[in-house]
């Protein structure tokens, strides 16, 4: 299956607004933070305690939706770090907070990317803030 990175980005950024919101949550995770894993899908869901639902398997990223105790959230492997890094800058244009690991990227809410945070280390950065936009009533009029 050949899929581009734009839409993988788009497909991705969806499914977090449709999971986590344009809004933020409240935590106090002052918690220390481990060394980043690294590995497969598989191997970082499992130490996340997830069973991930594969929705995307190429040979350029691999994307799953996982739920644990702390709620939902996309889990998504790269081939390559520009792989990555692409497909964040491209995602975050939707808001979000993305924890980021050495060709991994978890996608949530921020009180499921903090909890990660604590099992698979890694960078935390923020999306867009949606609530910054105007000429906007309701929906904010994404389409694809």
């Amino acid at each position: 299956m050949r899929v581009t990175r734009p839409m993988l980005a788009v497909a991705g950024a969806a499914a977090v607004l449709a999971l986590a919101g344009c809004g933020s949550g409240d935590s106090d995770a002052a918690a220390k933070v481990p060394t980043t894993a690294t590995g497969s899908l598989e191997s970082l869901a499992a130490r996340a305690k997830c069973k991930p639902d594969m929705q995307i398997d190429s040979d350029t990223v691999r994307q799953a939706i996982c739920k644990t105790s702390d709620g939902k959230y996309i889990f998504a492997t790269f081939a390559t770090d520009r792989g990555q890094r692409e497909w964040i800058n491209d995602a975050k244009d939707y808001g979000g907070f993305y924890l980021v690991g050495r060709k991994w990227v978890a996608v949530g809410d921020d009180k499921v990317v903090k909890a990660l945070q604590g099992t698979l280390g890694g960078q935390e950065e923020i999306g867009a803030n949606h609530s910054q936009h105007t000429g906007h009533s309701g929906h904010s009029g994404h389409s694809g």
